[in-house]
């Protein structure tokens, strides 16, 4: 039996993670083809500029302009289908990362080997931050070469700070996961409670500038640290993955005491 829980989840998922892996390539395929559609109808952008604002800061970049390459990558994708797939993924992996070994009554077996149990959850953690990273890499990109096919050209710089902005709003929701996974050994919650948080986390983010008791809540949200400061233009925030990576580390150590504490039922 490993012994080396990274090691472990990594080979458990190597199947999965190459289906997600295709997945990311044929999508971003999709949103490729229909760039050359797209460029040339200033009617959509007449259709974007005539949004209600609450509506168009929940479905779209603010500012974005459809008949640029970065513009219409901002819409189509990085506004709401990018952060869906990633959030999913690390969702997934992190509900998997203990309450999903309960569901499956393989934890006792995990537990039975001689690693300390907030080794596990940190290995588990390891791997979701992995396979998080590799995910948005790929399709970083899978952006940048499919892209030169049909002229959507992007620049590679900003195209990077954006996938580390997503790979980070994707594991915020799956530490979240994870840690009630750890605390509760519920499948079901730690899917239901990071699901319900990001729902709830989106409409502040895209409400806080209109709506005035919602403004002082616009920051907190894990969406405000993603594109408040609009990567795809700007590049990297520092501050941005600061507060992510800490809120991920918080969450990680919370699912470790919480699981080291934690009576686990046979």
């Amino acid at each position: 039996m490993l012994r080396d829980v990274l090691l472990k989840t990594l080979r458990d998922q190597r199947r999965s993670y190459a289906a997600w892996c295709l997945s990311v390539v044929l999508l971003v395929a999709m949103y490729v083809a229909l760039w050359p559609s797209i460029r040339d109808q200033p009617s959509m952008q007449d259709f974007l500029d005539q949004m209600p604002q609450a509506l168009r800061n929940l479905l779209a970049t603010s500012g974005a302009d459809m008949s640029t390459p970065v513009g219409y990558i901002q819409v189509e994708f990085l506004s709401f289908m990018g952060p869906i797939l990633v959030i999913l993924y690390a969702v997934l992996a992190g509900s998997g990362a203990v309450a999903g070994e309960e569901d499956r009554r393989t934890l006792d077996l995990l537990l039975a080997t001689p690693v300390a149990r907030s080794r596990i959850v940190v290995d588990k953690a390891v791997a979701m931050v992995l396979g998080a990273l590799g995910l948005t890499t790929l399709l970083g990109v899978a952006l940048l070469l499919e892209g030169t096919f049909v002229g959507l050209d992007l620049p590679a710089g900003k195209v990077a700070a954006a996938m580390l902005h997503l790979a980070l709003l994707g594991l915020v929701f799956g530490a979240l996961s994870l840690l009630v996974g750890a605390a509760t050994g519920r499948l079901a919650l730690s899917r239901g409670v990071p699901a319900f948080v990001a729902v709830v986390a989106y409409v502040v983010n895209g409400l806080g500038g209109l709506v005035s008791w919602l403004e002082p809540f616009q920051k907190l949200s894990p969406f405000f640290q993603y594109a408040g400061h609009d990567p795809l233009h700007a590049g990297v925030s520092w501050l941005g993955v600061t507060v992510a990576v800490a809120t991920v580390a918080v969450l990680v150590v919370g699912g470790a005491l919480a699981f080291e504490r934690r009576d686990v039922a046979s």
